[in-house]
């Protein structure tokens, strides 16, 4: 009698019923761990509040080149438009007696409009032509940024830029401009991700691609590129923003061809092929300079040094050891 009772009756769940899958579970424990990396540099003090905004800023930045690669071309002058974002938003504001907000989205307009009558011209060479291209337009507004002494101030630059503010709350400490600066980087992450699920994103995928491919299926491959080279260009514009109302100044200097270079290497270790290669790339990267300031021949022979090992052993960036390891874990 007991034992048809207890045949009768439902099996009691075990614990293993209750576990998460192992998926899920890796999200969980990886958006954890990154609210908690967020948080930290609040309650790590000023220096690693000043990498962590940095970092972000460079975040912003390098999605913006990660958006004209992924359309299958490579700018070597991305400090370009960096530097119309900085000077724009502090010339708008000083010139014309414009709050910060608006000087700022100005000064994004004028990036935009730049980079599609620029894009128009150059998007049609290919290659190391419009490698070459882009690095003579940047070191052109270096120059023009050098020369307007009455203007941008020449080589000393402007200083005692005030910082943003947004309807009499002024990002005036490092506590309340990283904060800011976490908001666009997560958000400029997340514009990414949505673009390149949806069918302008995999547009620009195809592009890059098999230009000739797309092309014959009806997609314009230089309206898409036009359309990823502005895009790109207004985040580095933002980010330009964000250098100067930070820093409080900025100098021609400050966006030399040594900027654009350190883009593009924090590009190529993070991971070209990954939608979060650049933020991994500049969380890496940004920090470096701070630790190598003693020596500054020492920290070009370590990007150099990086910049070969990671394309030699790992063509995929950094970003790219969690794709390997899961094609790893999903082979019988």
């Amino acid at each position: 009698m007991t034992t048809q009772l207890t045949a009768g009756r439902p099996a009691p769940r075990t614990s293993s019923a209750w576990k998460l899958p192992h998926g899920r579970k890796l999200a969980v424990v990886g958006t954890a761990a990154a609210v908690l990396a967020a948080a930290w540099p609040w309650a790590a003090g000023q220096f690693v509040l000043h990498l962590a905004i940095l970092s972000c800023i460079n975040i912003v930045i390098v999605n913006g080149l990660s958006l004209i690669d992924r359309s299958g071309q490579l700018s070597f002058g991305h400090s370009a438009p960096v530097a119309l974002g900085a000077y724009g938003s502090v010339l708008f504001s000083s010139m014309f007696g414009l709050g910060t907000i608006t000087a700022a989205a100005l000064s994004l307009l004028v990036g935009a409009v730049v980079a599609g009558l620029l894009g128009w011209v150059i998007l049609r060479l290919r290659g190391v032509y419009f490698v070459l291209v882009t690095f003579a337009f940047a070191e052109l507004v270096r120059l023009v940024l050098l020369d307007a002494v009455s203007i941008t101030g020449g080589a000393n630059g402007i200083a005692g830029i005030p910082p943003l503010s947004i309807g009499g709350f002024a990002f005036d400490s490092r506590e309340r401009f990283y904060a800011l600066a976490l908001v666009l980087a997560i958000a400029s992450v997340g514009f990414m991700v949505w673009l390149f699920d949806r069918p302008l994103g995999r547009a620009m995928t195809a592009v890059a691609a098999n230009p000739a491919l797309a092309e014959s299926t009806g997609l314009s491959v230089l309206r898409m590129q036009i359309v990823a080279y502005i895009g790109g260009s207004v985040l580095a514009s933002l980010g330009g923003v964000l250098t100067a109302r930070y820093i409080g100044f900025i100098s021609p200097e400050s966006f030399a061809t040594g900027a654009s270079v350190a883009f593009i290497t924090m590009l190529v270790i993070g991971g070209r092929k990954s939608l979060y290669g650049p933020m991994v790339g500049a969380l890496v990267l940004t920090p470096l300079p701070e630790f190598f300031r003693g020596a500054v021949q020492t920290q070009h022979i370590f990007y150099g040094a990086a910049l070969i090992l990671i394309l030699r052993f790992l063509p995929g960036g950094i970003a790219g050891i969690v794709a390997m390891a899961a094609a790893r874990r999903a082979k019988p």
